[in-house]
């Protein structure tokens, strides 16, 4: 299934001569706001404003249209159409892969790397060759830092898209390449059960903070066996619970008819209940990743001191 976007729609120059459209016709429809140049030769029709991702996809189909050599989408241009995050996933470029001896290229528009490509790292979406997910994992993990490149495991591993064993796979074929090292830190330490951009974003924080990293998803039940609550983060040698709280999270905790307000409220109840178990709590909020020092040092203090 191709997941580039239908709406807006691209239309090629060479499309809209075949179609009969002369270059003065064209040249009218743009000064009228009817169509938009996306980039030279490429066009859309009637747009409305574009996410990163959806433009990055329309720029990636006008582009591979003008390629005289085939190539096999990767990097970002991959993981735009697998519909992983794209969370500090550069996307200025349309990114392919070539098999040797063809020679690594970056122009304006098309970054061309050159690598071997085993058959099982390559698959068909759309009718376009691309890098398998593992694959598009391991090579953004190869050139990203730690934490967007452990965002992109998490969801692959999450999606049930790719498994620990495939990426470890197309890790080994990897080995001795550059990036191989920060590769493979990536990938021993994904975990699908993160729930959220987040949530991994928080456990590569701690990781790179050097604090013991926590068990996920984890619940809290009572004496006996009755469930309590259920938290992103938990250190059960210091009974610690840590909880993301990203403004999507109350948006998926509404129930029918609930409003906003409600779902706060009967989190905050779980949370009381949850203390009430002697297990400690702590939380905090997307801007306290971007400058994490402060609250490196609170889960530090908080570890230290142990079960309430």
């Amino acid at each position: 299934m191709d997941t580039a976007p239908t709406s807006p729609r691209l239309v090629l120059r060479g499309q809209a001569l075949a179609a009969g459209f002369g270059d003065h016709e064209i040249r009218r429809l743009r000064r009228r706001g009817e169509w938009t140049a996306l980039q030279r030769g490429a066009y859309l029709v009637a747009p409305s404003p574009l996410g990163r991702r959806e433009a990055h996809l329309l720029s990636m189909r006008a582009t591979l249209a003008g390629l005289r050599t085939p190539a096999v989408v990767s990097h970002g241009s991959a993981a735009a159409l697998h519909g992983l995050p794209l969370w500090r996933v550069p996307l200025g470029q349309v990114q392919v892969t070539r098999q040797p001896p063809a020679r690594s290229a970056s122009e304006s528009r098309l970054r061309s790397h050159v690598s071997r490509l085993p058959a099982q790292d390559v698959v068909m979406i759309g009718g376009r060759a691309v890098t398998s997910l593992a694959r598009t994992v391991v090579d953004l993990a190869r050139v990203l830092p730690f934490e967007p490149a452990l965002v992109l495991a998490d969801a692959a591993l999450g999606n049930g898209g790719t498994t620990p064993d495939a990426l470890r796979a197309v890790l080994a074929d990897a080995s001795g390449t550059r990036g191989s090292r920060a590769a493979r830190r990536v990938v021993e330490a994904a975990d699908g059960r993160s729930e959220s951009v987040g949530e991994s974003r928080s456990r590569a924080v701690i990781i790179e903070a050097g604090l013991p990293v926590p068990d996920l998803q984890v619940e809290v039940r009572r004496a006996d066996g009755t469930l309590v609550g259920r938290s992103d983060f938990g250190w059960r040698r210091q009974r610690l619970l840590g909880e993301f709280d990203g403004r999507v999270k109350y948006g998926r905790l509404l129930r029918a008819g609930q409003e906003p307000g409600d779902a706060v409220f009967a989190e905050k109840r779980r949370e009381d209940a949850m203390r009430h178990e002697l297990w400690g709590m702590t939380r905090w909020v997307w801007v306290e990743l971007d400058a994490p020092a402060q609250l490196m040092a609170r889960l530090g203090r908080a570890l230290e001191r142990g079960a309430p």
